[in-house]
């Protein structure tokens, strides 16, 4: 499939398939023990262990027999995959998406996965191995969480992101990254809980329903976002730049840098609020 543009109703019809790619990928996760696990610490100070290097090896080898031929970014082996033209379609993955977390011994960690066509996200799937759920969507299809299982998910159910609340807003935090332009932003918006947590969970939290709103208004990078944008907006949200600037994915010069975003559950607040 080199080359080739993956339209909304493939990548549906690939969706269980790629499900179980995914499945796959939190097994290997799972088999680690965050005590015993080998780890070092990448060039940006982040660290990388075992069980992501296991976990994107799933990745690589499932995605190479559901997806042949379509160029993968992944955060471990991002210089692999500059070489594709980002106007057609290709795939984003974050083998372990919270890797702190995940030594820590917290459940706050992800697999993620998405496809991108023309430089927007159409498709995203979520897994959180040790809470054992699957959130997944196809902007225009369908979004639904499902019980994590051995070869794929299990209970599907549908989930939609809620209308802003006249009282008693949410909003998700990154535990790890909060930021001055993060805070001052939810400042702005008037009273907003906020409820932090590690990894693309926030992004699961905004598209069920449970959250109104996620900022992150410092940079971040493509398989941070990519999965969760596309499940925000397949569940009637919307991902944006502050003040409503599109996002775009495949910015290979850019080494693949998003300077800032906000996830929101309602479309019409994001427009009132100017973003």
């Amino acid at each position: 499939m080199p080359g080739s543009e993956i339209l909304a109703a493939q990548a549906a019809q690939q969706l269980d398939d790629l499900t179980v790619v995914i499945a796959h990928a939190c097994a290997q996760i799972s088999a680690i023990s965050p005590a015993a696990v080998v780890q070092r610490t990448k060039p940006d100070e982040s660290p990388v262990t075992s069980a992501d290097e296991a976990s994107e090896a799933a990745l690589l080898h499932g995605l190479a027999r559901v997806l042949r031929g379509v160029p993968v970014i992944s955060e471990e082996s991002p210089q692999a995959g500059k070489n594709f033209d980002p106007r057609d379609s290709f795939v984003v993955i974050d083998p372990l998406d919270g890797t702190r977390e995940f030594l820590a011994g917290t459940d706050e960690f992800t697999v993620n996965l998405a496809i991108v066509t023309h430089g927007v996200p159409i498709a995203g799937i979520i897994a959180a191995p040790k809470r054992g759920q699957i959130w997944r969507g196809v902007v225009g299809v369908k979004a639904e969480r499902l019980h994590l299982m051995p070869d794929g998910g299990d209970r599907a159910q549908t989930i939609q992101s809620r209308c802003w609340p006249d009282g008693g807003a949410v909003a998700a935090v990154s535990r790890s990254h909060m930021d001055a332009s993060t805070d001052s932003f939810l400042a702005a918006l008037g009273p907003v809980t906020r409820v932090p947590s590690g990894s693309a969970i926030k992004f699961c939290q905004v598209a069920e329903g449970t959250v109104d709103i996620y900022p992150r208004l410092a940079t971040t990078c493509e398989w941070d976002v990519a999965a969760g944008h596309a499940l925000v907006v397949a569940a009637g949200g919307i991902v944006t730049g502050p003040r409503g600037k599109a996002l775009a994915y495949g910015r290979v010069k850019e080494n693949f840098r998003v300077p800032a975003f906000i996830a929101w559950g309602d479309a019409r607040k994001a427009a009132e609020a100017g973003c």
